[in-house]
């Protein structure tokens, strides 16, 4: 049974060119599809705009990107044009650091920030990359290391022509981590919500840290699971998704 949706005051009061768009950025090798759920569990008033990288998902013949500037730079291209109107952002893993970037990239433009950055399955940006030579691997050893994150279908793993198709991807996502290196800046002014898994490998103080890249007061949720721990707790973080959302939107009277 469809698990019933949160109902806001503010939902009562919105038309869908209202909504607060929710532009979720996916993790490495991942693409939109890897949110196909969340409207299931989304209060009305949240519009999920999932977003494609440059050689992932619907935008597979284009180019893939190795460097995590360059991707920045195209999701900024892409959605400046909503950016008027209320908005958030989510990203997993590699996805946490793009909406980080993506947030920074905002403030840069003179742009109004997001309402609020949920993060999720990754470190503090200025915790130093851990997987620096992951992406230069061979072959084996690289999809042995890369299916210890889990979230790969073993089906996909027996599949050769797949993971054939499928390893470049991963390389390019890999290798623009791998390289990113932070550069101090003025915080952002906007919450952000952190949330990971007990049994990632990002550690709790590690999670801790993204309290440097705001002057707002961060929160922090540890689930129980791995690094995709997103997918078996999808209607709790979307219910803290929307609440702090929510908390953010000032409600004006008609």
């Amino acid at each position: 049974m469809k698990e019933r949706r949160m109902i806001s005051p503010y939902t009562q009061r919105s038309t869908d060119s209202q909504k607060i768009n929710l532009f979720c950025i996916p993790f490495a090798g991942g693409s939109s599809y890897a949110f196909r759920d969340l409207g299931r569990y989304v209060a009305d008033f949240v519009n999920i705009v999932a977003i494609d990288l440059p050689g992932h998902g619907r935008k597979m013949r284009s180019p893939l990107l190795t460097n995590i500037h360059e991707m920045t730079d195209c999701i900024f291209r892409e959605i400046k044009d909503e950016l008027n109107k209320p908005y958030a952002v989510y990203g997993h893993s590699m996805g946490a650091l793009l909406g980080y970037l993506l947030s920074r990239k905002v403030a840069e433009e003179n742009m109004s920030e997001p309402l609020c950055l949920f993060v999720s399955g990754h470190y503090s940006p200025t915790v130093p990359p851990k997987q620096k030579t992951l992406h230069l691997l061979p072959q084996e050893a690289f999809i042995r290391k890369v299916t210890e994150y889990g979230g790969i279908p073993a089906e996909v793993i027996r599949e050769k022509d797949l993971m054939d198709l499928f390893v470049p991807i991963l390389r390019a996502d890999f290798q623009s981590v791998a390289e990113y290196v932070y550069q101090p800046t003025a915080p952002l002014d906007i919450p952000i919500t952190v949330m990971i898994g007990s049994n990632d490998t990002t550690k709790y103080d590690e999670a801790l840290r993204w309290q440097e890249v705001t002057s707002r007061k961060i929160s922090l949720r540890q689930f129980p699971g791995g690094h995709f721990f997103i997918f078996e707790y999808l209607s709790e973080m979307c219910k803290i998704i929307c609440r702090n959302i929510e908390a953010c939107v000032t409600v004006r009277p008609n």
